[in-house]
């Protein structure tokens, strides 16, 4: 046989379509156009848009266009559905008026970011394959763990959201304690009603579901009871179990509870027990001279997750993991692989990779980075305070219309609901909720709470302001007391 009869010859179907998805300068500049004007009319429309369209969620006829098929369609056929049976059903994030499910907001810059993300196309997994990424990103980690006050050799990692990162945390903590499979139903996990169910799906990813759950009594503003956590603990020791770990609020999701983290720390720390800090909602009110007071004691965890897409007004998807010795969290996630080998060849710092379960990511670092480098730090405090002074705002001038509230607002939620004298109050307080959202200039939530109904209002979105709560307030007014 000749030299040439041993080449493959490559067969491929519809050789002249390959070329395709590399879109020419002329299409690209028509498609930017194209959604960047629908991005425009959609953020220059948010102020009149409903916070809530109601009752939109019945399949209609057009949506078989969601199905994928054969063909190819123009973006002026695309872009008009989107608006249509994706942005305007359900809850508008984007707006000022969502004040439920400890809202965000999304800020344009960080649109941006992604953008730039993208189209580059970082991998920032390792250092060997993008060092200016991975150095990005580690210098994110490194500035929200001194804000949250740790010193030394903490490290952390850029999540998807608090769930992953909450996940991350108890896998550590678990390799950190040196808990095995016979350990586990003598093993001990302090928590308490007020624990987002992240880390209830956490603990049972982590294989701890065995373990003891106790589940410590809370004092009349929703927070853990040092004390009773302190007995427990004793109890547990003196019955022959090994306490683990303990679970404490920083920014609850019914009510904004932050439990009282200092006294916490020092339990945990006077039993050998690691200290989680769930701060996914408060832990940058830390940005604040009122916040700092509220969370005090958080930087004696061993761990503490955050959302940046809370806090600090990013999309979705933006969540942190901080954990206060970096070798635990390098030990708990450590891996070896041969066809990795090359990226031991340049090692000048910490991968993403080797702190968290993730290989393959998203450049997360570029939508933090890019807003916090455009704005600075300032504007995204005052926008924090702005949020805690609108909620005791709300909290006083709900109470002075009648209402049975909750504890007073230490971040930004409150939860509040109306007695009325011949009606139910659970039946009542839900039918003002369904009567808010059929409105949908405004959107809020609710909550139950030892079997009775509240309302509940988030404030976070960094376009709420006065006028949203005002006319929340007149809403409210205008449905209980027609």
């Amino acid at each position: 046989m000749g030299k040439d009869s041993q080449i493959h010859s490559l067969n491929i179907s519809n050789k002249d379509l390959i070329g395709h998805l590399e879109t020419s300068p002329e299409s690209r500049q028509k498609l930017q156009q194209a959604i960047l004007g629908y991005a425009e009319d959609f953020l220059n429309n948010l102020k009149t848009d409903k916070a809530y369209q109601y009752n939109r969620y019945e399949k209609e006829e057009q949506d078989s266009f969601f199905d994928i098929d054969e063909a190819k369609y123009p973006v002026a056929e695309i872009l008009p559905f989107i608006a249509e049976r994706v942005d305007k059903p359900g809850i508008n994030p984007a707006s000022g008026g969502h004040l439920g499910y400890i809202p965000g907001g999304g800020i344009y810059e960080s649109a941006l970011g992604d953008y730039l993300a993208a189209v580059s196309n970082r991998y920032a997994g390792v250092f060997y394959a993008s060092p200016g990424a991975v150095r990005m990103e580690n210098a994110l980690i490194h500035w929200t763990g001194k804000l949250m006050g740790y010193t030394g050799n903490f490290g952390g990692n850029l999540t998807s959201g608090g769930s992953i990162a909450n996940l991350i945390a108890i896998s550590t903590a678990r390799e950190a304690k040196n808990i095995k499979g016979k350990d586990l139903e003598s093993t001990v996990i302090y928590t308490s009603q007020q624990t987002h169910h992240s880390l209830q799906k956490a603990i049972k990813l982590c294989g701890l579901g065995e373990c003891v759950l106790r589940i410590i009594a809370l004092d009349d503003d929703y927070r853990i009871i040092p004390e009773k956590l302190n007995a427990q603990i004793q109890k547990d020791k003196a019955e022959g179990l090994q306490p683990f770990l303990v679970i404490a609020n920083a920014g609850s999701t019914d009510v904004g509870a932050v439990d009282p983290l200092n006294e916490i720390a020092s339990i945990a720390q006077a039993h050998q027990v690691w200290l989680h800090v769930d701060a996914a909602y408060g832990g940058f009110f830390q940005l604040t001279a009122e916040g700092k007071k509220v969370l005090t004691g958080i930087e004696k965890a061993d761990s503490v997750i955050l959302d940046p897409h809370k806090g600090l007004f990013l999309p979705y998807g933006s969540g942190i993991v901080l954990i206060k010795d970096i070798a635990h969290l390098a030990a708990a996630n450590s891996y070896e692989a041969n066809y990795m080998q090359d990226t031991k060849m340049h090692q000048d710092e910490m991968s993403p990779a080797e702190l968290s379960p993730e290989l393959s990511k998203h450049f997360r670092g570029m939508r933090m980075w890019l807003p916090l480098k455009l704005h600075g730090v300032a504007p995204f405090k005052a926008c924090l305070e702005e949020k805690m002074e609108l909620a005791k705002y709300f909290y006083s001038k709900i109470k002075v219309m009648g209402f049975e509230v909750g504890p007073e607002p230490v971040l930004s939620t409150v939860i509040f609901r109306y007695l009325p004298k011949n009606t139910d109050a659970n039946e009542f307080n839900a039918a003002i909720v369904k009567a808010i959202h059929q409105d949908g200039r405004i959107f809020i939530s609710s909550t139950t709470l030892n079997g009775q109904f509240y309302m509940r209002v988030a404030v976070l979105s960094f376009r709420t302001h006065q006028r949203e709560i005002d006319l929340l307030l007149e809403i409210i007014k205008e449905q209980v007391f027609k």
